[in-house]
């Protein structure tokens, strides 16, 4: 196999574990959709509203406030959309495929469903249950296209289990907490040259945890707080090439997904709403990423070692911490009709410097708005639209040993539709 699909193959094998998921609805590889009725306000006040079973996701201690038994089933359906644009690519990269783009629209459509369930055991005691996809999405570019060895599929997906339990401590103070178990999978493929098609495929479970309190400043103000922690994989899974088979193998990788904190507030006055949220995740954890050999295969040249043990590439990710904040408002229309609206301002953890095609994230800013729709003194119907108008994110690759460097800028955006349906008992 030449020097260049060797290159290209190794960074490919890091770029599958470590940040595949196209972040089309928050920053870094997060999904930030993890309700129907918190699409409308653009998730503000999360940590703080109390408005039905999505809060053992978001705070468990508002559990505190929901009488009786509650469920909520939502869907988030989310359209990214990625257009890449050459502008200096050299080398390798400066003259494209024979027939080829500059790959589409690499944005596709996500479905992201969730569920939750809360119960009042008795009036100071709670608990309750989310089933949701933290983390994932998808990127696929149209083949063959100029960036092809670099990205053409990359997906990850991820499930949440998370029950937890919440306490009345006082009128105007809860405090709550829950265990998750998380499993993450990752699925990637891109041209490796004379080696073929490059596969990718790794996955692990985790487990973490998460800890809120609310405080009822007065009757029509509330405050909350959520911490979630990191939760640690060790991936495991093979890499795999169409032509070069020798190479194929077993391979791991250690990835801890960040943590994040939440402060929220709610006030209410007539027939106006107000919340707002500010949230911290900790991306920084995110720095670089070795992607090792647990088997021995053939070694497809100096830089893909085939020895068990052997690190294939280490990937430079260099990531920050990242912030969120949003605003948000409700207005009740009548008893059975609430509209919602919001506004955002996500931060992206990624940078010029090592941003790549497969993760073209950039900061984003939500314009949201929703209406719930009551139509039964039980259920409850929240339809929420959002759309992020994301900067343009830049690309400038290199690669040792390659020669050239890919240059370009990716115009992104997303839509994201809503529908939950909540049901008290």
């Amino acid at each position: 196999m030449g020097m260049i699909s060797r290159k290209l193959t190794s960074v490919a094998v890091a770029a599958a574990l470590g940040g595949v998921a196209g972040g089309a609805v928050a920053g870094g590889f997060a999904i930030g959709t993890q309700s129907g009725s918190g699409t409308g306000n653009a998730f503000a006040g999360g940590a703080a509203a109390a408005d039905d079973a999505s809060v053992a996701w978001f705070n468990p201690a508002l559990m505190t406030l929901l009488p009786g038994k509650q469920v909520a089933g939502a869907l988030n359906i989310v359209k990214p959309s990625f257009k890449f644009s050459n502008s200096a690519s050299t080398g390798a990269f400066a003259s494209p495929p024979a027939s080829s783009s500059d790959g589409g629209d690499g944005g596709d459509w996500a479905y992201i469903p969730s569920a939750f369930f809360t119960m009042a055991i008795n009036p100071s005691l709670s608990i309750g249950f989310a089933i949701n996809a933290p983390f994932g999405l998808k990127t696929e570019y149209d083949t063959p296209w100029r960036g092809q060895l670099t990205a053409i599929k990359s997906e990850v997906k991820s499930i949440n289990f998370n029950p937890s339990v919440a306490y009345k401590v006082s009128d105007t103070f809860s405090i709550g907490a829950g265990v998750s178990f998380q499993r993450l999978e990752a699925d990637l493929t891109n041209s490796a040259g004379g080696a073929g098609i490059s596969t990718l495929t790794a996955d692990d479970d985790g487990w973490g945890y998460n800890l809120g309190v609310m405080f009822q400043a007065s009757p029509n103000t509330r405050i909350g707080a959520q911490y979630r922690s990191s939760i640690k994989y060790t991936l495991e899974g093979s890499v795999s090439f169409s032509v070069a088979t020798p190479g194929n193998g077993a391979i791991k990788a250690d990835l801890e997904v960040p943590d994040s904190f939440s402060l929220s507030l709610f006030h209410s006055t007539g027939n106006w709403e107000f919340m707002g949220d500010v949230t911290w995740t900790g991306w920084s954890s995110l720095q670089q990423l070795a992607v090792i050999r647990t088997t021995t295969a053939a070694t497809l040249g100096p830089t893909l070692p085939g020895a068990a043990g052997a690190t294939l590439t280490t990937l430079q990710f260099q990531w920050d911490d990242s912030w969120r904040y949003s605003v948000g408002a409700n207005y009740k229309l009548s008893p059975q009709t609430k509209l919602r609206f919001g506004v955002a301002l996500d931060q992206t953890p990624s940078n010029d410097a090592t941003r790549t095609a497969r993760l073209p994230d950039q900061d984003r800013t939500w314009v949201a708005f929703g209406v719930q729709w009551k139509p039964s003194k039980a259920g409850i119907l929240d339809f929420g639209y959002a759309h992020e108008f994301i900067k343009n994110a830049n690309i400038n690759n290199t690669i040792t040993g390659v020669p050239g460097a890919f240059v370009g800028t990716f115009d992104n955006k997303a839509d994201i539709f809503a529908i939950q349906y909540s049901h008290s008992f």
